[in-house]
């Protein structure tokens, strides 16, 4: 991982003033009003754009990132934390924790070598890992969740102070100022050797206490339309072959890579999944290079709309994806426009470049 030891650069918002003059202000202030007129248009559903949806509530005494029952029927009064996990093939697998969390959002990195974010709140997880550093995608990811903490290891110094700066999170840098809640293990080699645990973030921040809002829609009924499959196949990269097959007998999808289950260190189970929301997004080649020799950071664009699938029930169904703003949810509707609802659990989100999507996946109908 590239480190800039010298002083550090943040990622640069566009900024603008007004031209000089009373005519040209007063022309000016005209655009701006038509522009935010736009804007306001298109994200409450007109112009094409991408708009806003408000979600239904879950019981309140359901846990809001699942709407499965809440531990004692009561929602812990603690904020959602999403933490970086690597997933380098033999070095970081298996890992700790991934069947505790509520969301898993497996995000790419350089050389479209996978890695997760994985998001807790309702249940307690006694080790997590490995944590590895941060990357672009990760506070675009977070910025749904209703002031999260985000929890990592390092990364390049851009990456770092932009997380540090965004107001809509608590960052919690295991290498820098939250080391407390780090523990190096002796069964793996650095870098891959860092856990940490949900009680061990949650300490470091005693005053949050606000749970986050859903960031899908639920419903026990199974949408309409789909197709039956018995396996989703993502080729992400030589060393990320992932694969979801179906279990019809306890419901779930079951992770492997290769033919080989992947396994929860933690319960000693296979990482399974009730839905899998697919996504595919645009990517761009950001300006800072994350490992020596490699591209500029991987830029995965999650605002806007695109084509993907919601796999759930043993079907999976074609949706379009569509986020209007970064603290909006990303909402999913068939063809018809009705919203694509989950079933209560835990979700995987694999975003998948647009690339991948159209040349490396494959669904594979039920016989």
């Amino acid at each position: 991982m590239v480190t800039h030891s010298a002083k550090r650069s943040v990622r640069q918002k566009p900024s603008f003033s007004l031209p000089k003059g009373r005519n040209a202000r007063i022309a000016m202030l005209a655009v701006l009003i038509l522009l935010i007129g736009g804007i306001v248009f298109a994200v409450v559903g007109g112009g094409g754009g991408s708009p806003t949806v408000a979600l239904p509530p879950v019981p309140t005494t359901n846990c809001p990132l699942t709407d499965t029952p809440a531990p004692g029927g009561k929602v812990p009064a603690q904020p959602a934390i999403a933490i970086k996990i690597g997933n380098e093939p033999g070095a970081s697998r298996p890992q700790s924790g991934l069947n505790e969390a509520d969301v898993v959002f497996d995000t790419p990195a350089e050389g479209f070598i996978m890695r997760y974010v994985a998001v807790f709140q309702c249940q307690l997880a006694p080790a997590i890992g490995p944590i590895r550093s941060v990357r672009w995608v990760d506070w675009h990811i977070a910025s749904e969740l209703s002031n999260p903490i985000l929890a990592f290891a390092g990364g390049i110094n851009p990456d770092v102070n932009s997380v540090d700066s965004a107001s809509y999170l608590h960052p919690a840098n295991l290498l820098e100022g939250a080391q407390a809640a780090g523990t190096r293990i002796t069964t793996r080699t650095p870098p891959d050797n860092l856990y940490t645990s949900s009680k061990a973030i949650y300490q470091l921040f005693p005053t949050l206490h606000t749970p986050p809002k859903p960031i899908f829609s639920f419903s026990k009924t199974v949408p309409k339309g789909g197709m039956a499959i018995s396996q989703f196949k993502i080729a992400f990269s030589a060393g990320t072959d992932v694969r979801w097959t179906w279990n019809a007998a306890s419901n779930l999808w079951v992770h492997s890579y290769f033919g080989s289950r992947d396994i929860d260190v933690v319960t000693g189970n296979n990482v399974t999944a009730t839905n899998i929301a697919v996504v595919s997004a645009h990517y761009t080649f950001g300006p800072y290079i994350e490992s020596l020799g490699g591209t500029g950071d991987v830029e995965s664009q999650i605002i806007g709309s695109g084509p993907g699938y919601v796999l759930r029930n043993g079907k999976a169904i074609k949706v379009t994806w569509s986020r209007a703003t970064q603290s909006d949810p990303m909402i999913f509707t068939d063809s018809s426009g009705r919203v694509v609802s989950m079933a209560p659990g835990r979700t995987w989100v694999e975003i998948v470049p647009d690339t991948t999507f159209n040349l490396e996946m494959k669904l594979v109908p039920a016989k």
